[in-house]
């Protein structure tokens, strides 16, 4: 692989790990903080996304280390929010985005020979899938 291919996707990678550093945090952090009428029900969903979170890193941190990388250790910013709604809208957002990055790294791993990482992601768009989509059905209806 190019040099520079392999710095790029190295670097995108990184932005990778850190988004999901991210929702391991904010995941945690939701299940903690989560007051008001659902909050059995979205504490239980918040901390079972965080298992496919951790999943997904170590998926990231393995292959930036195969390829010669050091992964990184600094999450992405989490927004900490108080209100029930705010959290799962803001969840959501956070897996519309990852999603949308992941659409493009998959592409950008095949073109840069790594047939194996594509096809990861391929695993992993499925999980962020369902994440989003139980995300919007949560906020369905949700005055």
């Amino acid at each position: 692989m190019d040099t520079r291919v392999r710095e790029q996707l190295l670097a995108d990678l990184n932005v990778d790990l850190a988004g999901e550093f991210q929702a391991v945090i904010m995941y945690r952090l939701y299940a903690s903080m989560v007051q008001g009428p659902y909050r059995q029900e979205l504490r239980a969903f918040f901390a079972s996304e965080i298992p496919d979170e951790l999943h997904h890193a170590q998926i990231l941190a393995d292959k930036i280390a195969a390829l010669g990388g050091t992964p990184t250790a600094i999450p992405t910013p989490v927004i900490v929010v108080a209100e029930a709604k705010a959290m799962v809208k803001t969840a959501l957002d956070a897996e519309v985005a990852t999603i949308e990055r992941y659409i493009k790294r998959r592409a950008q791993a095949e073109a840069a020979g790594e047939a194996g990482l594509a096809a990861e992601f391929d695993t992993v768009l499925v999980d962020e899938s369902k994440h989003r989509d139980e995300l919007r059905q949560m906020l369905e209806g949700w005055a």
